[in-house]
């Protein structure tokens, strides 16, 4: 059998040269590039230029980063920073304000105090309003001295009542007026009287009219009811009263109204009546 020989071994590779770019240090394994491997390296960094590609990673590797920033403007703020910006929003009200709020809430107080009381006033007292009514009167003239021209005697005795127990009230303004078919026929004002609780009191009212000019319709119907006996007269009254309950006081308007059937003068007697008073 022949001898076989091996097959030569490659010849040993050279040894690298040294770097260039870094120098290695015995006692670390980190490298410290020379100052000629720094300018090199600057070189190809600024030619090598980003492709679009690594753009966009770049961009939507920031974009997160970016929002976070504008919803949170705060969170990279310093602790001193955020206390001024804190602080300085929180500024001195005003006294001014101060003290008209303090007038307001003691208005508003006063206001719902002085409702309660009078709730509780009227609750109690139950206050009345006072009635006007009659049980005479007198009818002694009338005649006419021109187609249109009316004069007349008239006397309402007027009944004043106040039904109140706790309550006394006075006639400050008073006025009467005595009507024929709606035409106004005579007027006359009240002197101011006052009413004790429970107290009925009696006011002779005396209507004269002459001269007065009635519409042609209305004075033929008053001619009428001569004849028949039998005339419609009605009395008006406007009063303002004012109601007292020790220094307790309020005032308010009062309307009466009283419709009078009356015989035909001279006698001129009252035969029916219908009164009705109301605020």
């Amino acid at each position: 059998m022949p001898n076989v020989r091996p097959p030569p071994s490659p010849p040993p590779e050279p040894p690298e040269p040294p770097s260039v770019y870094c120098t290695p240090s015995p006692q670390s394994k980190t490298t410290t590039p020379s100052p000629m491997a720094r300018s090199f390296m600057s070189r190809q960094q600024s030619s090598v230029k980003p492709s679009p590609i690594s753009k966009l990673i770049v961009s939507r590797q920031a974009t997160p980063q970016q929002s976070f920033a504008s919803e949170f403007p705060y969170e990279h703020m310093t602790s001193k920073a955020h206390d001024r910006l804190f602080l300085g929003r929180h500024r001195h009200t005003n006294p001014a304000i101060w003290c008209s709020a303090i007038i307001c809430l003691i208005f508003s107080l006063l206001v719902i105090f002085f409702g309660i009381a009078t709730l509780i006033i009227f609750l109690v007292v139950k206050p009345k309003t006072p009635v006007l009514d009659t049980n005479h009167a007198n009818l002694s003239v009338i005649y006419f001295d021109a187609p249109g021209n009316f004069n007349g005697d008239f006397t309402f005795m007027a009944n004043f009542s106040n039904p109140n127990r706790k309550l006394g009230v006075k006639f400050e303004q008073a006025v009467m007026e005595l009507l024929f078919e709606d035409s106004l026929i005579a007027t006359q004002s009240i002197r101011p009287f006052s009413q004790r609780p429970k107290e009925t009191g009696v006011v002779p009212i005396n209507f004269i009219s002459s001269l007065v000019s009635l519409p042609a319709n209305n004075a033929m119907e008053l001619r009428r009811q001569v004849l028949s006996n039998k005339v419609m007269y009605s009395v008006r009254g406007t009063f303002k009263v004012r109601a007292s309950l020790g220094s307790i006081h309020y005032s308010y308007w009062l309307h009466g109204l009283c419709e009078l059937q009356m015989s035909s003068p001279p006698a001129g007697s009252l035969m029916a009546r219908t009164c009705k008073t109301h605020r």
